[in-house]
């Protein structure tokens, strides 16, 4: 384990990349994501990586596509008007199976919205951008050191699975600085994508090899393989065939939802005896948590589950959590998005409070606190 070293929240998606294997970025500068931009010019050359500044967010990713074709672990950064920029390439990316990592950077939307300012209004976003059916995972770090651990493993699961996989983080924990150890590198666990075993003449790309993931060679390593934007058959080529088509699109989800239980990351916090419970992810995770502890000192029973994983989301732990409820409070810093998430597994299991805050300031660890107050009367 190294020093201490103190990092800003962008830095340590940077730094956790890196530490990843990635070696390609593509982006285009944009607040308040720029720090990982310019970090990425500095920091991959020397590592024998490549960074380019793209004409626009569709063309970053769209080049981030290519270099993973091409064999390398590639990311590129932005915020909410060049994410939705890219969601067409998000989509070419699922439908292709070509591992990817986005980090999204939520300001205040919609469109321009306040470019330097926090929100979490890109939740659902991130999970629908794209059209169509697709699967995706969303990772939400609360701190700079999950920054950097949840960068890693954004790319472990995108070689995984061989999906795209987005980090959506806030501004303010991209921004706010802490003391972080960062592991030695014989300490980090790394995943490569599958590759073919078999000789070229008889690869198929898209065979299901048994786990739902293909293998995946580079392009120029003498096997063949057609990339599409299509749905296609197992060699890759456009299909309309139903017989084809409903296999396909059902291993896409599988290969995804057959590791659900090992895809439930949160971290809870009091909730043994607690009867009122507070969901929550990002920023806002740390602001309850502080209110948690205020109201335990003053005799009221609550606890927290802070998700680290909004997609898929985390159901088994929320609906273990409502067993124990009477009542779920969730907070956080849009209109209403994971609370949907937690009304949808609800059941009639408690009752769902919410309090949202749209004005591009963080919810306070008081204005929780009274909310709490509030349920219990």
């Amino acid at each position: 384990m190294k020093p201490g070293v103190l990092l800003q929240g962008n830095e340590a998606c940077l730094k956790g990349a890196l530490a990843a294997g990635c070696r390609f970025f593509a982006g285009y500068p944009i607040e308040p994501a720029s720090e990982i931009a310019r970090g990425m010019a500095y920091e991959l050359p020397p590592t024998g990586g490549t960074f380019i500044q793209m004409e626009d967010e569709i063309a970053s990713i769209g080049a981030v596509i290519g270099a993973s074709l091409a064999g390398m672990k590639s990311m590129t950064a932005t915020s909410g008007p060049g994410f939705s920029l890219m969601q067409e390439n998000i989509g070419f990316a699922a439908i292709a199976e070509v591992p990817c990592v986005i980090i999204n950077v939520m300001r205040g939307g919609p469109s321009t919205g306040v470019p330097t300012l926090p929100s979490q209004g890109d939740v659902m976003q991130a999970r629908w951008g794209t059209h169509g059916d697709h699967p995706i995972i969303v990772l939400a770090p609360s701190s700079v050191a999950e920054c950097f651990g949840l960068t890693i493993k954004a790319f472990n699961l995108s070689e995984k699975y061989r999906t795209p996989v987005i980090v959506l983080v806030d501004e303010v924990i991209a921004h706010m600085r802490e003391k972080v150890r960062l592991p030695s590198p014989d300490e980090i666990e790394l995943v490569e994508r599958p590759r073919p075993g078999e000789p070229p003449e008889w690869f198929v790309p898209y065979r299901d090899p048994g786990t739902g993931v293909p293998p995946m060679p580079a392009l120029g390593d003498g096997y063949r393989y057609h990339v599409t934007g299509l749905v296609h058959d197992e060699r890759g080529y456009p299909t309309t065939r139903a017989e084809e088509i409903e296999p396909f699109m059902n291993r896409l989800f599988h290969k995804i939802s057959r590791d659900f239980d090992k895809l439930q990351w949160g971290e809870t916090y009091y909730t043994e005896d607690s009867t009122l419970n507070i969901i929550a992810f990002g920023v806002v995770a740390r602001a309850a948590l502080s209110a948690v502890k205020t109201a335990r000192a003053n005799g009221m029973k609550v606890g927290l589950l802070k998700l680290l994983i909004l997609f898929p989301f985390t159901r088994r732990m929320v609906t273990e959590l409502m067993a124990e409820s009477t009542t779920i409070l969730v907070p956080e810093m849009n209109m209403g998005q994971i609370s949907r998430e937690v009304k949808r597994v609800n059941q009639g299991r408690c009752h769902i409070e919410t309090l949202n805050k749209v004005t591009y300031q963080p919810i306070t660890p008081q204005e929780i606190l009274a909310k709490i107050e509030a349920i219990y009367g």
